[in-house]
């Protein structure tokens, strides 16, 4: 079974920073494509980020380029969203997704991402206070 887990979200004031986790179990780490969404009360879910182990690709939405930074650490299974200079319209809940490695164009373009990864956490909180 697949298991996708979040963490590393919270209340932190605009400026700063924050590092969420995504552990995952169950699928083979080493050929992987794991993606970032967030979504806001009252707006569509949006894809933030995606990193791809078929060709290391990785991709940004255009509203965190710059800030926000996306890593894997095989050994741990686990992929990593370091956000800095965090705003109050990053305020979120924020998903990891996972799919079979496919490069992260196929899953994001400059229209966004695309609802393709097969499996999905439960989510995490993200505060930015003004």
């Amino acid at each position: 079974e697949v298991q996708l887990v979040e963490s590393g979200g919270g209340l932190v004031q605009a400026g700063g920073s924050l590092r969420l986790s995504c552990a995952a179990s169950g699928f083979t780490f080493d050929d992987y494509a794991i993606g970032w969404f967030r979504q806001a009360p009252g707006k569509e879910r949006e894809g933030v980020s995606c990193i791809s182990s078929s060709d290391g690709s990785t991709y940004y939405a255009d509203s965190v380029k710059g800030r926000f930074t996306i890593s894997s650490d095989n050994a741990k299974n686990t992929v990593y969203l370091q956000m800095n200079s965090l705003k109050p319209e990053d305020t979120a809940v924020y998903y990891c997704a996972a799919d079979e490695s496919a490069p992260c164009g196929y899953y994001c373009s400059g229209y966004g991402c695309y609802d393709l990864f097969e499996w999905w956490g439960q989510g995490t909180q993200v505060t930015v206070s003004s």
